[in-house]
């Protein structure tokens, strides 16, 4: 198989490289006698599939953008778990709700920014009209941002609005299934003309936690920046039943949606469950 590569002088050259050679999108590389080396990685993202392979997704990402719409409708959880592994990654996420001309985006947009925008950016745009898109041009400016979603949510019609002349394949949604079609298959990396990076990823159904533990869940969760290290009685407060819980005051108080602390108490028995079996694994060695 073959990679390209952007050389520093803008100049790019196709390099063949073993189909299991572990080169992501985003990776600095040096060429010696046509082998390319990897650099050591600043930052890396990756995520799990529903049967338990792990992907990376991007490297030397500086911001995460989760690209959402009307339809097709998000697996429960999404946004979630791409936001706590980006915030384990150590990057900046941000929501896109694109398809904001379509009828009942508004309400879409409400919930949110209600459900977010005191922890990540909420950027509501059409890629089809045009509208919104200058916000997000600015925020990822001198940035390198991936954009991951489901199939369908118009990730590569938002590129081609953000990034003209790119010309990426754009598919449709099924009318029977809500369910868009995989135009995107190989990730691949853009510039802007006003500054800063996207790598556009190919759809996805799911995004599993890796190597996230509890205490990881219990920091990085969106919507609990309302408490601050310290606040809870014990330090390595899961936010579950433990007293003098910071986040269940902000609960009993209404000021935590108990949605959103529901969601968090599913994915905290999901990333336990992970650790529990690590644990076996290890004991089983």
């Amino acid at each position: 198989m073959a990679v390209e590569v952007l050389f520093s002088d803008g100049l790019r050259s196709t390099v063949g490289v073993k189909r299991r050679s572990g080169h992501v999108v985003g990776d600095r590389v040096q060429i010696s006698d046509e082998v390319l080396d990897r650099l050591p990685r600043r930052t890396e993202l990756r995520r799990r599939d529903a049967r338990g392979g792990i992907h990376l997704v991007g490297a030397n990402l500086d911001a995460l953008g989760v690209v959402v719409a009307m339809l097709p409708v998000l697996p429960p959880g999404f946004i979630d778990r791409a936001i706590v592994a980006a915030r384990a990654a150590d990057l900046q996420p941000f929501v896109v709700v694109n398809k904001c001309d379509l009828a009942g985006s508004n309400e879409l947009v409400k919930s949110l920014e209600t459900a977010y925008a005191e922890a990540v950016p909420v950027f509501p745009l059409s890629a089809a009209d045009g509208d919104g898109l200058d916000p997000v041009l600015e925020f990822l400016k001198d940035k390198r941002g991936a954009f991951v979603g489901i199939t369908g949510v118009g990730k590569s019609s938002l590129l081609n609005a953000l990034c003209p002349g790119t010309d990426l394949k754009v598919g449709e949604i099924g009318h029977i299934t809500n369910r868009g079609r995989h135009t995107t298959t190989v990730s691949t990396l853009h510039s802007f003309h006003s500054g800063g990076e996207l790598i556009d990823t190919p759809g996805f159904q799911d995004f599993g936690l890796v190597d996230i533990s509890a205490k990881d869940l219990a920091a990085y969760f969106p919507g609990f920046e309302k408490t601050s290290e310290g606040t809870c009685r014990f330090r390595d407060c899961r936010h579950r039943t433990e007293p003098g819980c910071a986040v269940i005051d902000l609960v009993a108080k209404g000021q935590v949606s108990t949605e959103r602390y529901e969601t968090y108490l599913e994915l905290l028995t999901e990333v336990e469950s992970g650790e529990a079996e690590a644990r076996q694994k290890e004991w089983k060695k």
